[in-house]
């Protein structure tokens, strides 16, 4: 059941989750990103913060999740991509407000293995 991309993790899913929508390609410094993870990754109480880059991922994911677009057409990505504007900022403005975590999240996101697989 091994697929390209999933050697990183132990458990056969993907070191940067990334058995997403294909086509969809994020920029984190010089890296370039494709695909999204599966499970949408906990944001509170990293260090460093959640980055916007990381909060627009767990956003997509989201609305990808519940909307059931996995890839959009020229009929589904006006709102589609308003979704993701709209929950990145709902995200954002969650985080700032909740209380520090006592015990930091047990996995980082996708973005950050992907980022120390490659450099």
């Amino acid at each position: 059941m091994a697929a390209a991309g999933r050697e990183g993790n132990p458990k056969g899913g993907s070191a940067c989750c990334g058995a997403g929508a294909p086509g969809s390609v994020f920029a984190v410094g010089a890296h370039r990103i494709s695909g999204m993870c599966r499970n949408i990754t906990t944001l509170r109480g990293l260090e460093p913060p959640a980055t916007p880059e990381e909060i627009e991922a767990a956003a997509r994911q989201y609305v990808r999740k519940v909307s059931g677009v996995q890839k959009t057409s020229s009929a589904t990505e006006a709102a589609f991509e308003e979704a993701v504007v709209r929950i990145s900022a709902a995200t954002a403005q969650v985080l700032t407000a909740l209380p520090p975590r006592r015990v930091p999240p047990r996995t980082e996101p996708p973005i950050r293995r992907l980022v120390k697989t490659r450099s």
